[in-house]
């Protein structure tokens, strides 16, 4: 029989040929020996020792129980996005039935082989070139399934079903390279705007913590030194409440208006002492020199703030002998004469 030129060679019989029928036989293990008699089937010979009448007896068919391995050879198919690939494959066969794989078929690896090729450019017709990769195992799958309701008239039974090798055209292998490049240079550049936001978050999440622990140690910062101002103003004005009662108490002795007033004096002169140091701009009293006048002066003012609490004393107190000149004068009175 011809075949058509586009259909691959029938694929080698797997067996061990006929051999001539001698009235004892010897069937090796997994073949099966079809005999016929006088040109009808008559029996399958079972693996080990058998017996046959010559001449009436002859063995038509040796079929190997084993699995077969075939070769699908490569072939063109057309995907469903109008993409031609050249796609071929490894079948897997094994022989259930002598009797249907001798007389169903004429050549059934040889017809597997055919409806494998068929069923393959049937099933990429109906998938894209994407999915042609993706689905290769359901691709298998399916391929199988549609061998084995065909095939199952024939005795053989198909096992497994491998796609060897799937060549592209050029031209589609560099825009799917193009396109993967584009994937990953897609996937590069969402993972760098990831880091960057995360980095961004982060900086802005440290920044807020850093300011609120910095306004936070701010406000400590306020209230203690608050405390401690107010802590100080305590301190000096308990400091200088002392001071002025111990100088009150001091001024209230005997000779504590003169001691007051060698004090002032002494102040006076330091002060007069450190002019013309820290400035070249000096404002001086017309009597500078005149130290008796100016510690008049600061006892007068001291004496006239003085005044209204001696008034009240004296309210509160008997009235005592009159003294024919007051206390401050000759205090006065006995300055200059010391300054003389």
């Amino acid at each position: 029989l011809k075949r058509s030129a586009w259909l691959a060679p029938a694929p080698h019989r797997l067996n061990s040929g006929l051999p001539v029928n001698i009235g004892v036989l010897f069937v090796p293990q997994q073949e099966a020996w079809v005999v016929e008699r006088m040109g009808k089937f008559h029996r399958i010979l079972e693996p080990g020792l058998n017996f046959l009448i010559p001449l009436l007896d002859r063995i038509r068919y040796v079929q190997s129980l084993k699995e077969i391995v075939i070769n699908v050879p490569e072939q063109s198919a057309v995907t469903l996005d109008n993409v031609t690939l050249q796609i071929d494959g490894v079948l897997y066969l094994r022989v259930m039935d002598p009797y249907k794989a001798s007389y169903g078929v004429e050549d059934p690896e040889y017809a597997v082989t055919q409806l494998a090729q068929t069923t393959m450019r049937s099933e990429l017709g109906k998938l894209s070139l994407d999915r042609v990769f993706r689905e290769r195992e359901s691709l298998n799958a399916n391929i199988v399934d549609a061998i084995n309701q065909a095939s199952d008239c024939w005795g053989i039974r198909c096992l497994r079903y491998e796609i060897k090798d799937i060549h592209v055209p050029p031209r589609v292998k560099e825009s799917m390279q193009m396109q993967v490049e584009a994937e990953r240079r897609k996937r590069a550049t969402v993972l760098e705007s990831e880091g960057t936001r995360e980095s961004a978050i982060n900086v802005a999440e440290g920044q807020k913590q850093a300011q609120i622990l910095a306004s936070e140690a701010e406000k400590a910062e306020q209230i203690n030194k608050a405390a401690g101002e107010a802590n100080a103003m305590l301190l000096r004005a308990r400091a200088k409440a002392e001071a002025i009662q111990l100088l009150a108490a001091a001024l209230a002795q005997q000779h504590g208006s003169a001691a007051a007033s060698l004090s002032v004096a002494e102040q006076y002169v330091n002060a007069f002492s450190k002019l013309a140091k820290d400035s070249n701009t000096l404002l001086l009293p017309s009597n500078a020199g005149d130290v008796t006048s100016m510690v008049t002066q600061a006892l007068g003012i001291y004496t006239t703030l003085t005044k209204p609490q001696a008034v009240k004393t004296q309210e509160q107190t008997p009235p005592a002998r009159e003294d024919p000149q007051p206390a401050h004068t000759e205090m006065l009175k006995a300055e200059e004469a010391s300054s003389s």
